[in-house]
């Protein structure tokens, strides 16, 4: 390779066999058109064509599209946010056949650019312009082979220009009792050799019982990595404390330029960590680098394409909304109208962020906000400052899925209300906050109907902290989850029942059938949800409740239908839990609705009174709170 031109992606596959995975590197499938539908005709895609990390094997005969979302180049984030304004598709090839070169619009209509002969043994360079791309597009490649196989050996996205920037990254990992995860990760990053001049040291901040240290496999790991591996263990201070500690140690190494934020319970793409990092070198200003997140169990899933933030009810979307979850199997890059389109970000997830040092610098650090909200919040903090958020494509990584998660009716919907009102204190551009008071007031309502009383105290609980002010997050961090759950033992909904304690219902299982798409329905709206919440509300705070339905459960609900607008019906209800491990029983009360109600509006009537004084305290405290000495006191108490 030319000394003038450097990697920016490599044209990578995956390592560990698994087929599922192989829409995510090629488009292999066969499509046709009908009408305005495109429909697979036939699917090529065999993982014994993957002859190395870099390398694939194309069947004579057969024509392959290297547009998967690891290997096309996505080309409009590059020229709007980076100095990159041309790139040279280098490939070499073995075999007979053609290259053809592919670039789309934002609209995803798609146009052959090149087009290369292959015989024998050949190595191409074609210099391609990134100055066309404003509003979307990406570049791929296609081979075709001839009378016999052709093999791809290697291939790479690379640029001439000159970075702005060029530092390494540390990476920061928070784990609590998830070593297994967390030595996988490190061997990911061990075993990638591109990672060797980029990564300068690695942080696992260890907050559980069951640590990585302890694992057969850390003593080789450590060997590998040699001094950039270091483990912290501290007490558990949430996802909030971890991140907030490697960024901390990355300020005090003085050492790296960029910090890549990872959770533990993930499968990495090492070419992801070397993408993020070059994408921030070549960025026209420092800029946060997210990367998207995939679903660990159903791995050819995407779960959002951009994170952004409603400012008036104060809450997170994950766009395109109407398009995610999306999975790749059945659309592809090239067949995806929608993600042709560059999609700007208000935030990225912490399960993979990249953070210039300098925004911690101005910034400062984490939020102590335990867990949730955290990394929004950040965002935003860092967006003030001047370092926007991009979310890149072809960067991302497997997590394990909140759709198996109770974490809105369990300890963490304490979080989840707290530190989206401190969030929004801290960024609302409204002086009274906009909508989310009625917006949280209309959560506490469906949970009330529901009979789940556990997350409605834990909000309340949450709100009343909001009001005392910004210094108890500090204060309260290493002790608030121990609190939290002791509070769960005063509500029996909090009990799993198992199989063997599961009691019979009065009236057996109901089951709801879905609506047309295949999904459960989304209950009322408009003025038929007025006319629903008021009459349900009557009837939970005014109607005794049968004693049968009290001495056993009156009916069992599947997951999908223990919604909000379907257990008001009942006095008590069987619902499964998400994860399937049990079922949980709720029962209505209608003294304790009423006194959560009447308490739910004086509360959230109290914040909207007193929003311009809260506000003006939270955004006073936010540099100290936040700052290094403060975390270090908490790390150190």
């Amino acid at each position: 390779m030319s000394a003038d031109w450097a990697e920016l992606q490599r044209v990578v596959f995956p390592q560990d066999g698994d087929p599922d995975v192989l829409p995510l590197y090629i488009d292999a499938d066969v499509w046709a058109r009908f009408g305005a539908r495109e429909v697979r005709v036939s699917d090529r895609a065999h993982i014994d064509d993957v002859l190395g990390r870099r390398s694939f094997r194309v069947a004579a005969g057969e024509r392959m599209s290297f547009a998967g979302y690891f290997n096309a180049f996505p080309a409009s984030y590059w020229q709007h946010w980076t100095v990159v304004d041309r790139i040279r598709l280098r490939a070499e090839l073995e075999g007979d056949g053609t290259l053809l070169v592919y670039r789309s619009t934002a609209q995803g209509v798609p146009q052959r650019v090149a087009s290369e002969a292959l015989r024998g043994s050949t190595e191409l360079r074609i210099d391609l312009p990134v100055t066309t791309f404003g509003d979307g597009g990406w570049y791929w490649f296609d081979i075709v082979a001839g009378r016999s196989d052709v093999v791809l050996r290697e291939a790479v996205w690379e640029t001439d220009a000159a970075p702005p920037r060029q530092g390494t990254a540390s990476i920061g990992i928070t784990t609590m009792n998830k070593p297994d995860f967390c030595v996988r990760t490190l061997d990911a990053i061990a075993a990638d050799g591109s990672l060797d001049e980029l990564v300068d040291r690695v942080y696992v901040v260890d907050q559980g019982t069951a640590l990585v240290a302890d694992r057969e496999e850390y003593p080789q790991l450590s060997e590998r990595l040699g001094d950039r591996l270091q483990l912290i263990e501290q007490p558990n201070l949430g996802g909030s404390g971890g991140f907030a500690r490697s960024m901390l140690e990355t300020l005090e190494a003085g050492a790296a330029e960029f910090l890549i934020l990872l959770d533990d319970d993930v499968t990495i793409e090492p070419e992801s960590i070397a993408r993020s990092i070059r994408f921030a070198r070549y960025a026209t200003k420092p800029v946060l680098v997210g990367g998207h997140m995939f679903d660990l169990l159903d791995r050819p899933v995407m779960h959002a394409f951009a994170e952004t933030m409603d400012l008036g009810p104060f809450m997170w979307h994950a766009q395109p909304h109407d398009q995610v979850p999306h999975d790749f199997r059945f659309s592809n890059v090239r067949q995806t109208k929608w993600m042709h389109a560059r999609m700007d970000a208000d935030y990225n997830g912490w399960w993979f962020c990249l953070i210039p040092v300098a925004a911690i610098r101005a910034a400062g650090l984490s939020l102590p906000a335990f867990i949730k909200w955290d990394d929004a919040e950040y965002c935003l903090r860092a967006g003030a400052h001047g370092f926007p958020t991009v979310t890149l494509p072809g960067a991302a990584l497997w997590h394990v899925s909140w759709l198996d998660k109770d974490d809105s009716i369990d300890w963490q919907a304490y979080f989840h209300a707290r530190n989206r009102f401190v969030a929004a204190l801290l960024h609302s551009p409204f002086p009274d906050g906009g909508r989310i008071t009625g917006d949280s007031f209309r959560w506490d309502i469906r949970h009330l109907l529901a009979m789940q009383y556990y997350p409605v105290t834990l909000r309340h609980r949450a709100l009343r902290d909001v009001l005392r002010g910004p210094e108890h997050m500090q204060q309260e961090l290493p002790t608030i989850l121990g609190s939290l759950r002791e509070t769960a033992a005063s509500f029996p909904e909090k009990t799993v029942l198992r199989e063997d304690a599961i009691p019979r219902t009065v009236e057996g299982k109901k089951v709801f059938p879905l609506g047309p798409d295949g999904k459960p329905a989304k209950g009322p709206r408009g003025l038929a949800l007025v006319l629903f919440t008021a009459r349900m509300t009557l009837r939970q705070a005014f109607t005794r409740p049968a004693p049968r339905n009290i001495e056993a459960p009156q009916v069992e609900l599947a997951k999908r239908d223990g919604a909000w607008f379907r257990l008001p019906f009942y006095d008590s209800a069987l619902v499964s839990t998400a994860d399937g491990t049990g079922k949980v029983r709720y029962t209505r009360n209608p003294a304790r609705f009423r006194k959560m109600l009447r308490e739910s509006r004086r509360l959230h009537r109290e914040i909207k009174r007193r929003w311009p004084e809260l506000s003006a305290r939270y955004r006073e405290a936010l540099p100290e709170i936040t700052s290094p000495d403060a975390w270090r006191k908490t790390f150190h108490q």
